[in-house]
């Protein structure tokens, strides 16, 4: 039976109107522009309303609904081509401004941008808090870990710049080797992460001399649009191009071109399968794309109980389970199980929850359409082939609101088995051998993490050597995670193509090129002259010390 005081609260948790929000409320943005070859295009077509994860009580009808936050522009297939068309003039096949800047005239122009962005910090993470539900310090996590993702990017390009900035010879043969950009990328980031995952494969992008189109994502959208105009005003006209629209629309048309050379994708492994075969020629698009994952956690029975449950916690609940590196199910040691589902759900049963911006709350409302209901779909499949909902707030719900359920005991007859449920459900199942886990991961779809709890080094070391050829990540008494974004983070499978640590981004939107010849005297001649004359911009010694 769920707590009277929990139940009450979530009965009237949008039972407010908007004008108590006063102080709390994002900033008015024009949503209905988009950025097309350095300008600020108002849109005349049609637009869509953008409303916000909370609820309110419309004043006038007593009517609870999603607190409008405007409207955004849905662009057409012909203005999508408009802004490729765009991104590929800039580029030019490489002979146009900006892939033939100067790294330090690229790592200056994002300088410069990052200081514009840190300027409208708040208004992105107003944004953040009322689009899609994070609550203030997830989202101020958000912000400041993507401004630093972009610092730490300009450090390791003025690195590899520098180390590129030598000749080589070998067997008798003399080189400059240096990384150059690739052409055209389409950066389509998620709901759950609008401004992270954007960035983290669009900066790398620009930085390295490629134009680019950037598709909003369908939630999250407007916390974009504050950047809209230091993107217009840091950056040479194509280089940057930002949109919203269907992706039927707009993203099909654009990869159906040909033009397009890196597809820069977060989502559905169905959704980048169907997208990636509309080029006409295939081998010509790299892909760089993080996908679905059902990552799992493993608690072996000597496992530190207090460390566990704090960091499958964390794993399972943060940002409401919605997050791809999320522990999607968790394994206990039967001898330990009843223990661990109990605790856990008394600590779960404990979180805070309400308002993005209430102080301490960690659980928000959700802000896909319809999400609650296919939550209670996962739930009541499981009630019926045998689990129970063992915390007693668990399923509680208003609206677009879900207090996580704890689903205990789960098993392969269930859907919670296998679906990604990338929500606020935590299923629980009793193990007996590490081999049922290790089966399960090996017959799953998926392959991006694993987190394993234990002390014994004689049962891990085994453990390990086996699950690092079925994921990429094996985190040791750690929650799944991203961070630190030095590490490599990639995933087998279905989970990811690519890598997308910083410096494997940089890789991932650059090619090798270089300029060799055997060395002869008049070859040693002419080389020292043009970098003495300096009438190449790509053959020179210079380096970048800041």
């Amino acid at each position: 039976m769920a707590d009277v005081q929990v139940v009450e609260k979530v009965a009237t948790m949008f039972s407010r109107p908007l004008s108590e929000f006063e102080a709390f409320l994002p900033p008015t943005v024009n949503g209905n522009q988009y950025l097309l070859n350095g300008e600020l295009i108002d849109w005349e077509g049609p637009k869509e309303v953008v409303k916000s994860c909370v609820c309110v009580t419309n004043p006038e009808t007593g009517a609870v609904e999603r607190a409008s936050l405007g409207s955004i522009h849905r662009i057409d297939s012909v203005t999508a081509l408009r802004l490729l068309d765009s991104a590929f003039d800039a580029y030019d096949l490489g002979r146009g401004q900006w892939p033939r800047s100067s790294v330090g005239q690229r790592i200056q122009a994002t300088k410069t941008f990052l200081t514009k962005m840190v300027a409208v910090r708040e208004d992105v993470v107003r944004l953040l808090m009322w689009e899609i539900g994070k609550n203030r310090e997830e989202a101020e996590n958000e912000f400041d870990r993507t401004v630093d993702y972009c610092r730490e990017t300009i450090v390791a390009l003025r690195e590899r710049h520098n180390s590129d900035s030598r000749f080589v010879t070998s067997q008798g043969h003399v080189a400059q080797i240096r990384r150059l950009p690739i052409g055209v990328v389409l950066s389509m980031g998620p709901f759950n992460y609008p401004l992270n995952e954007t960035f983290t494969t669009l900066i790398p992008a620009i930085i390295m001399g490629n134009t680019c189109v950037v598709k909003l994502p369908r939630h999250g959208c407007l916390s974009l649009v504050p950047l809209f105009k230091a993107f217009a005003e840091c950056f040479p006209p194509g280089v940057v191009n930002i949109f919203n629209g269907r992706g039927a629309d707009t993203a099909g048309p654009i990869i159906q071109t040909g033009k397009l050379t890196s597809l820069a994708f977060i989502g559905s492994s169905t959704a980048a399968n169907t997208l990636r075969i509309q080029h006409p020629k295939p081998n010509r698009l790299r892909c760089s794309l993080g996908l679905d994952a059902k990552n799992a956690a493993i608690v072996l029975e000597d496992a530190d109980l207090a460390v566990s449950l704090k960091e499958v916690l964390a794993g399972t609940l943060a940002y409401n389970g919605q997050r791809c590196t999320g522990i999607k199910i968790v394994f206990v040691h039967r001898s330990i199980v009843d223990v661990f589902v109990a605790k856990f759900a008394e600590i779960v049963d404990g979180l805070k929850f309400g308002l993005p911006w209430e102080a301490g709350v960690k659980l928000c409302p959700l802000p896909e359409v319809n999400k609650v209901q296919t939550l209670q779909r996962y739930v009541t499949d499981a009630v019926e082939k045998g689990a129970r909902v063992v915390n007693k707030n668990g399923g509680t719900h208003n609206e677009t609101f879900f207090f996580p359920a704890v689903v205990y005991p789960v098993d392969r007859t269930m859907r919670l088995w296998i679906e990604e449920q990338f929500g606020p459900i935590v299923p629980i199942v009793a193990f007996d051998q590490t081999e049922e886990v290790i089966d399960y991961l090996v017959d799953s779809s998926y392959g991006q993490q694993v987190s394993v709890f234990g002390k014994d080094s004689a049962v891990l070391g085994p453990i390990f050597d086996v699950l690092v050829h079925q994921v990429c990540r094996v985190n040791l008494n750690g929650a799944c995670k991203r961070s630190p974004d030095t590490f490599p983070f990639t995933a087998r499978k279905d989970s990811a193509e690519g890598t997308l640590d910083i410096e494997s981004a940089l890789r991932a939107f650059s090619i090798r090129s270089m300029v060799a010849g055997p060395l002869t005297d008049d070859n040693q001649r002419i080389i020292q002259s043009v970098v003495t004359q300096r009438t190449s911009e790509f053959l020179n010694t210079d380096v970048l010390l800041s």
